[in-house]
């Protein structure tokens, strides 16, 4: 279903592509399809097609690939990331082989493939891609969380236990197996017939990540499944490093400004020091210096640190706006440029919270194999944890992040944070 399905996409976008070049052809040449009349003395403009339907190809399967294992959206952020992609391939090709080009002849056929590829997502979103399955398993939570995810249809779920008549599914269904579970030997029979039958079978936990963007915490036996996978992703670590000081660096005209009117604001609104300094757990539990602005009054803490909360008492005058807008959290691009964290990450807990959490949550350790960030995963589809039970939530988001990071994936979360920021959603 899922390779069907981006196959689909990409040949609609290489459709896409013959129907602009068609029309920057007729805007350029004076015909859908130049021959020898229209282009200098042994041209051809056929090489130049070739490069760009291989430059859309190439784009389509590295964006695939780098967008991790969830379920596959036509988005419009791919779409760019695919125009820009086969652009930048195009032009290579074009350095290295010297076939013949024209420069308004590409810049049409860019422009006038937006117009389809914008109006095929627009209709994919309108009815996304749904995958029928059907579950095997007795974790009911579980199952109702993948029940509730956009893109998953629950036909059924079955217990590991069950003893009665089964038949069949219907041949769209995925089944999805709890393999940690212990199975009666009517469901065995009945997972065998399925295979020999030729129906997809897959792993629980595995669609369960994939439609959740969650890791289920009960199918995590000794945690290897959340640090081999960061393994194998580990060649980016660096990339992701260089991009957050380039990042962090070209943006200086921006929030330094913004950041001294902050700090300017919270010293009027309230007497004392702007910068507030806290100990955070980072990097292999490392413990730093995390930079903020202060939202509340001085002395907030002097009875021991505890979660926000809506319509907190010690917060200072305007503090709930500088939260709501994250403009509290602009000195941490500070702790960015000194390495303390990322962008992107899980977010960086204080102290005694992590002393805590490390004894009653399993694997909540795990969090620190990478940087601690600024927005992260959890923050961008949980939001804010204010006790155990939702911190361990935001726990399977932060987990999946570690597990399958990846840059799309990265530049997809920065991107919902832009819009968050824009909102003030998920504030404390």
């Amino acid at each position: 279903m899922r390779t069907r399905f981006l196959v689909s996409v990409a040949l609609v976008d290489l459709a896409a592509l013959a129907l602009a070049v068609a029309v920057a052809s007729q805007l350029v040449f004076d015909t859908p399809v130049p021959g020898p009349t229209q282009l200098p003395a042994g041209a051809s403009i056929w090489p130049l097609l070739g490069f760009m339907a291989l430059s859309m190809i190439l784009a389509s399967i590295a964006t695939e690939q780098m967008s991790g294992p969830g379920v596959p959206r036509p988005t419009y952020g791919r779409m760019l990331a695919i125009l820009m992609g086969t652009v930048f391939l195009t032009a290579g090709f074009i350095v290295l082989f010297r076939p013949y080009w024209s420069r308004f002849f590409i810049g049409y056929s860019t422009l006038f493939w937006l117009v389809p590829a914008t109006i095929h997502r627009f209709v994919r979103t309108r009815k996304p891609w749904t995958e029928r399955i059907g579950i095997i398993t007795a974790e009911k939570q579980l199952a109702d969380n993948l029940a509730d995810a956009a893109h998953a249809e629950v036909a059924w779920i079955i217990d590991p236990a069950f003893d009665g008549p089964l038949e069949l599914p219907d041949r769209d269904t995925t089944i999805a197996v709890d393999l940690g579970a212990v199975f009666s030997e009517r469901v065995a029979q009945y997972l065998s017939s399925c295979d020999l039958a030729g129906y997809v079978i897959r792993p629980f936990s595995s669609i369960y990540e994939q439609h959740t963007g969650r890791v289920p915490l009960v199918h995590v036996a000794e945690g290897w499944e959340i640090s081999a996978p960061l393994l194998e992703v580990a060649r980016w670590l660096p990339g992701k490093r260089v991009f957050d000081i380039g990042f962090t660096m070209l943006t200086i005209p921006l929030w330094v400004p913004l950041g001294l009117l902050v700090a300017g604001y919270v010293k009027l609104a309230d007497p004392g020091f702007s910068v507030f300094r806290q100990r955070r757990v980072g990097l292999n539990g490392r413990v730093f210096t995390m930079f903020k602005f202060r939202t509340m009054v001085l002395g907030s803490e002097s009875e021991g640190p505890r979660f926000a909360e809506k319509g907190d008492p010690r917060l200072i005058p305007g503090g709930a706006f500088l939260r709501k807008f994250r403009f509290d959290e602009l000195p941490q691009l500070v702790n960015v440029l000194r390495g303390d964290m990322s962008l992107v990450g899980p977010r960086a807990e204080q102290v005694s919270f992590a002393k805590t959490f490390r004894d009653q949550i399993p694997f909540y350790d795990h969090r620190h194999l990478v940087r601690p960030g600024i927005t992260g995963w959890a923050q961008v589809s949980y939001g804010y944890a204010d006790d155990e039970a939702e911190t361990i939530e935001k726990l399977t988001y932060d987990l999946y992040y570690i597990k399958h990071m990846s840059p799309a994936m990265d530049l997809r979360i920065l991107w919902q944070s832009i819009w968050t920021v824009l909102t003030g959603a998920g504030s404390r």
